[in-house]
């Protein structure tokens, strides 16, 4: 059985959510409409990916920050996820000047689909929440994702994603990026 990990081998995150469906369950009594509680659920779900991504250190941090006056449990706050670098271990670019803009996409690519050639010059993360992604570089780098794992993209590279599966992808990616800037730009474009 797979446990929940944090990008780095061998980090635990969540020892009871082993399971993509303890998973879903405690992501579906997170407070709806907070941006916080989407992404906690959405890298929560992604179960960890060790085999793939190796390029963060950081530890999980795990302190209670409250107790919920209701149920007397404690709230705490579990550090999934801090990288300074995409999936092919590129460092992120600074965030640019300006107005910022946060867009939350749920993106879902049919069995056997392909996307086209190209590259996002905004820092962007997501979790795979079903069905399986390949996404290749144009030099010929490459990461397999499958159902519950997270990725945090390239940027300004030229790549593509193609869904090998027999079931339809599905994503959920958060952009940070600056209002007026193209969330992607197709390759000739």
């Amino acid at each position: 059985m797979r446990t929940s990990t944090t990008f780095c081998p061998g980090s635990t995150c969540f020892p009871g959510l082993v399971t993509p469906a303890s998973r879903l369950t405690a992501c579906r009594l997170a407070p709806p409409g907070l941006l916080a509680a989407l992404m906690l659920c959405a890298i929560t779900l992604s179960g960890g990916c060790a085999p793939r991504h190796t390029n963060t250190p950081a530890a999980p941090n795990s302190t209670p920050q409250s107790v919920d006056q209701t149920s007397g449990q404690a709230v705490s706050s579990v550090q999934l996820v801090q990288s300074e670098r995409s999936w092919d271990g590129a460092t992120l670019p600074a965030y640019p000047q300006g107005q910022p803009q946060v867009t939350i996409l749920r993106i879902t690519i049919p069995a056997g689909a392909r996307l086209p050639l190209h590259h996002h010059p905004v820092i962007n993360a997501g979790v795979l929440t079903r069905g399986q992604l390949t996404v290749t570089t144009a030099d010929g780098k490459e990461l397999r994702l499958a159902a519950g794992d997270p990725i945090v993209e390239v940027v300004n590279t030229p790549h593509l994603g193609f869904n090998p599966g027999n079931e339809p992808a599905e994503i959920i990616v958060f952009y940070a990026g600056q209002a007026g800037t193209p969330l992607a730009v197709k390759q000739g474009q």
